[in-house]
């Protein structure tokens, strides 16, 4: 199964994982979500691979659409993820996945425990 890397390429921690990718040899596909947005299965599924309690915890909630869409107020799990998919910025990056794991490159050496 080939790796997925959600990738913005403006963003540093991403290029770094993208090169450290590339620097391993590694087989992946390059999404990039700010062009084409996960629907929200695939959001969810990332939720789930991530193991994360909520969807909450893969959002960037520095970003501008964070506030103005008053999330922090949110508890619902869908209406976050439906944030996510019509604002990919909120996403946050870049994240990895290797079959049924994923990890978010913050710190890098995340993405290092599930593609060795």
């Amino acid at each position: 199964m080939t790796m997925k890397l959600y990738h913005n390429p403006r963003c540093s921690k991403s290029r770094a994982t993208k090169a450290l990718l590339d620097e391993r040899g590694l087989d992946y596909e390059t999404v990039l979500y700010l062009e084409t947005p996960p629907d929200t299965d695939e959001l969810l599924s990332l939720v789930n691979k991530l193991g994360l309690q909520s969807a909450r915890d893969m959002m960037r909630k520095g970003e501008d659409a964070y506030k103005d869409l008053g999330l922090s107020s949110v508890s619902d799990e869908d209406a976050l993820i439906v944030a996510m998919s019509e604002h990919p910025k909120l996403i946050e990056r870049p994240i990895v996945v290797n079959g049924d794991q994923a990890a978010i490159g913050r710190p890098i050496e995340a993405v290092i425990k599930i593609i060795e």
